[in-house]
């Protein structure tokens, strides 16, 4: 009880912060949206696909896996200012859980991510997209479990680090190729032998293909379960790293 009692006293406090400045929220889904409004309209034709729905439903869910990606693997930069601010350095005469002060902030993550989701997937729907609502949900629990994931990893890459200069292209070097391997912006099926190899290494790219199985309404699919289980596995092994930055940050 108490874990649950800190987490959501960070939690609320976190998502105060956001939501005096939403502005942000919009911010990082413009990039997507560009995403959505000028290279979508090209996919028909690309992909070889007999509708624009059918187009979107290849598109949209690596469009939303890339959003979950990048919203969480930057946001240890807020936790480097905190840092410096004395935030972490006045919770430790505090008896807050140190892992509620990683688990508030990664779901405050997570709810971010999810209303920016929403919000892509309800433009998409004027565009042609068409989706059950139940798959809907599960894809949006699978992204959740993305942005739980790599926000842990992102906060505890910054405890480690301390520094924005070393945060910043530490995350590219892992961000780049995880992207491009992952068949976020096209199916990796058009990607010679080599590259499917490498990729199926790449836990994103299992993602990617679960979400794009519940768009296209195929829930029985092995992808589905495969992605939800690597992602749920990874997700608890960061938060655990995280939390144990935390304590050393925190004693």
């Amino acid at each position: 009880m108490k874990l649950l009692r800190d987490t959501s006293l960070i939690f609320n406090r976190q998502l105060g912060l956001l939501l005096r400045n939403p502005v942000w929220i919009f911010v990082g889904i413009f990039q997507p949206v560009m995403y959505l409004l000028l290279f979508a309209p090209l996919l028909k034709p690309a992909l070889q696909v007999r509708t624009n729905a059918e187009a979107y439903q290849i598109f949209v869910p690596g469009l939303l896996v890339l959003l979950a990606i990048f919203g969480g693997l930057f946001q240890g930069f807020g936790l480097i200012a905190e840092l410096r601010a004395g935030v972490i350095e006045r919770a430790r005469v505090t008896p807050i859980s140190r892992l509620a002060l990683l688990l508030g902030r990664s779901l405050r993550d997570t709810v971010s991510l999810i209303s920016q989701a929403v919000i892509i997937t309800v433009l998409a729907l004027a565009f042609g997209l068409r989706v059950f609502i139940g798959n809907l949900l599960l894809a949006y629990l699978l992204l959740a479990l993305i942005s739980m994931m790599t926000s842990a990893i992102s906060y505890g890459v910054a405890l480690v680090l301390k520094s924005e200069d070393a945060l910043a292209p530490a995350m590219n070097t892992v961000s780049q190729p995880v992207l491009l391997l992952s068949g976020i912006l096209l199916p990796l099926t058009y990607a010679p032998g080599w590259l499917q190899g490498v990729a199926n290494w790449n836990p994103f790219s299992w993602a990617v293909k679960g979400i794009r199985a519940l768009f296209q309404g195929d829930l029985g699919a092995p992808a589905v379960w495969q992605g939800l289980l690597i992602m749920a596995a990874l997700a608890i092994l960061a938060v655990g790293w995280a939390a144990r930055e935390f304590a050393r940050s925190v004693r």
